[in-house]
């Protein structure tokens, strides 16, 4: 099995570059999805955010209230930093298992990890990561796409933004960066380069052919 972490600030374009490794052959797990299971009506995870935010934060129908949770957490630190001492370790839990689950189907498997918050839940997780994909666009080109795709005013899309590690953090991670600021065809032009070299790597640490020398490695960060 090889693992790529793929990270990236919010509304940078991380769905559209995981759904593109998926369609090459990836197997994707969405860090976002399982913090929704970790949150899911009657877990131990919403109990005890329903014990740290009050009753405000939980709907009528028992389910979590992101936009309530989210109003609080990204307009005070210590709120964002116990939400995250609550999900953090469950959705470690529940992404081991995914794991786990994809190296019995396919022990030479290629596993692509959507993880938003890679810089600042502890980098490479400990060598977890053997590849790290972090996807960037201009700032103000995401905070029009969280307005303009997600409803957002300004204002809450810029403090969601500025709730998160920066673009030189992430980059510091990168074994390549993805430019997603462009047209989606560049986008996926450099999807397509990136996936090359890391089918690539795969193949030589299962002991499969060593990788074809024309094919340029896009370095640390490559775009």
């Amino acid at each position: 099995m090889y693992v790529i972490g793929l990270t990236g600030g919010i509304a940078a374009g991380k769905s559209t570059v995981t759904r593109r490794l998926g369609e090459l052959g990836a197997v994707t797990i969405d860090a976002d999805q399982l913090a929704r299971e970790a949150v899911a009506p009657g877990s131990p995870g919403l109990a005890a955010i329903r014990t740290r935010f009050g009753e405000g934060v939980v709907g009528p129908d028992g389910a979590l209230d992101r936009p309530a949770l989210g109003a609080i957490v990204f307009a005070d630190e210590s709120a964002r930093l116990d939400l995250n001492g609550i999900t953090h370790p469950a959705v470690i839990a529940l992404f081991q298992e995914r794991l786990r689950a994809a190296e019995d189907a396919d022990p030479s498997a290629i596993v692509v990890y959507d993880i938003p918050l890679l810089a600042e839940t502890g980098g490479r997780r400990g060598g977890t990561f053997e590849f790290v994909i972090v996807v960037e666009a201009p700032e103000e080109q995401r905070i029009r796409r969280l307005v303009e795709l997600r409803g957002m005013d300004r204002a809450e899309a810029e403090r969601r933004i500025a709730s998160q590690a920066g673009d030189a953090e992430r980059r510091a991670l990168a074994d390549v960066v993805i430019d997603s600021g462009g047209s989606l065809e560049h986008t996926l032009e450099q999807v397509d380069a990136t996936w090359e070299v890391v089918r690539q790597r795969a193949a030589v640490k299962h002991g499969a052919e060593a990788p074809d020398a024309s094919t340029p490695d896009p370095g640390p960060a490559g775009s």
